[in-house]
């Protein structure tokens, strides 16, 4: 009876054995892919509030950036934790306020300096993905450190393809330095050859362009496992250049530096394009996740970008410094709408940790909150009551509680009040009419700042060389 038994035990053992074989394995990876969404997070530098047409471009069309908007969310009240790239690429990588760590300056381009960028103690979002199976790539700009031990392929990232610093040319021929780590200097740092992983490539292409390529590329590769996409584009940032096949599409604008902008912002669009046509060809866009931003305001003045409405653009703490095109899609779980509470990039990561239920450490919370039950209205309110912006070095802060907002200068003896529901240019000061609620927000600011530490690092503004304009 006992030898019976046995038998028929290895009977079912392959039987079951070949349906694995024949599929059922298969199975559970699409079951396993539908409870982790694939994650694009599309990133453009230094891109004007109203330089989209989602929100009311008239002289420069990106249908295909419009499209993630109308396909999904379009937030009017998004926002970044800082308004230069450096810190606020570090906001949101780890989901946390970057002064909570020491990120607050943008970092000078020092290969040999291991403290220049983000602590390892402080955990990626790739890094946190990996835990649950992610496959993460990074494509383009990085600017998060250029010490080895900060390269993406050391924070959780799988595939690297771009330049370690904070711009690029973007002609192939410009670029002529094959070794990133040979050379401590900003502007040189531009002319890099492109890393992919820990190699020097010579690219031959106009680089937002070879950027598109690549992740198209990486979609394809990894379409049958969930993975999380970081394409940090670094144009419109200067310096402005464009090829004839983007400039010819805007001689209805005069002014050159506007043009050569909106050929770059132009680049972007057709980059973006590609990958959501690639999306839909794969059959994979039901469950990505796309994320299209800017990581700060547009320095209006300086690359022709145009932030409409809002007062001042980059590195200010008004609204134009990181109040940025923010739109995300979500076609299997989110219907087209437009939401208006304020969110912001730091949401991305505790997004994604809550939907895959990824692992987080309780002793570094996230700042950002899970917005998808918001979205859906499963959950009423605001995701953020406040959000805050401090500038270390200018003794400057910005406290947004409801539709208040706080600006403190001056070592906090100047402070200005404004209701931005009512105010979105931010010109009239009622700090005189109401002067409890710029108690009440002062406070809100004092208790926050308690809980942030100094920089840990020297920035670029403090390079001999800071000032000298990338032509």
């Amino acid at each position: 009876m006992k030898k019976n038994n046995s038998k028929i035990i290895l009977f079912f053992t392959l039987v079951m054995t070949v349906f694995s074989l024949l599929g059922c394995g298969q199975e559970q990876k699409k079951v396993d892919q539908k409870n982790h969404p694939n994650l694009i997070v599309i990133m453009a530098d230094d891109l004007g509030y109203v330089d989209v047409g989602f929100n009311g471009s008239e002289d420069i069309p990106t249908p295909n950036i419009d499209r993630i908007a109308q396909n999904g969310v379009k937030f009017t009240n998004g926002y970044t934790p800082y308004s230069v790239c450096s810190p606020s690429r570090a906001g949101f990588i780890t989901g946390r306020y970057q002064q909570r760590f020491g990120y607050e300056r943008n970092v000078q381009y020092r290969p040999k300096d291991p403290n220049m960028g983000i602590p390892p103690a402080e955990k990626t979002i790739a890094e946190i993905l990996r835990q649950v199976g992610y496959t993460n790539g990074v494509v383009g700009k990085w600017h998060l450190g250029a010490h080895i031990s900060k390269h993406p392929l050391k924070r959780g990232f799988d595939f690297f393809f771009g330049h370690l610093g904070g711009g690029h040319r973007y002609f192939p021929e410009e670029l002529t330095i094959e070794d990133s780590y040979s050379i401590s200097d900003e502007p040189l740092s531009y002319r890099t050859w492109i890393m992919r992983d820990h190699q020097p490539e010579k690219t031959e292409e106009y680089l937002t362009d070879a950027f598109s390529n690549e992740a198209v590329k990486f979609i394809e590769k990894n379409q049958n496992n969930p993975f999380f996409l970081y394409l940090a584009y670094n144009a419109p940032h200067g310096p402005l250049q464009a090829t004839a096949k983007y400039l010819n599409r805007f001689d209805h604008i005069e002014n050159q530096k506007r043009k050569t902008y909106a050929a770059m912002v132009s680049a972007v669009d057709d980059g973006v394009g590609r990958i959501l046509d690639q999306l839909k060809v794969l059959g994979i866009e039901d469950n990505t996740i796309v994320f299209f931003l800017s990581d700060n305001g547009g320095p209006e003045p300086n690359n022709g970008s145009n932030n409409g409405p809002l007062r001042e653009g980059k590195s200010s703490i008004y609204e134009g410094g990181n109040r940025v095109p923010f739109a995300m899609q979500w076609p299997a779980q989110i219907d087209p709408t437009v939401y208006e509470y304020p969110i912001s990039s730091l949401d991305i990561l505790p997004t994604i940790a809550a939907l895959t239920h990824a692992p987080l450490a309780a002793e570094k919370p996230l700042d950002g909150v899970n917005i998808i039950p918001y979205i859906k209205g499963k959950k009423q309110g605001r995701p953020h009551q406040t959000l805050y912006i401090r500038k270390f070095d200018e003794d400057l802060y910005s406290v947004r509680d409801g539709d208040l907002k706080l600006v403190t200068k001056k070592k906090n003896t100047l402070k200005e009040l404004y209701n931005l529901k009512e105010d979105l240019g931010e010109e009239n000061d009622l700090s005189a009419v109401f002067p409890e609620e710029v108690k009440r927000l002062d406070s809100l600011r004092q208790d926050w700042d308690k809980q942030l530490i100094d920089p840990i690092f020297l920035g670029l503004k403090h390079t001999d060389r800071w000032k000298k304009r990338l032509k």
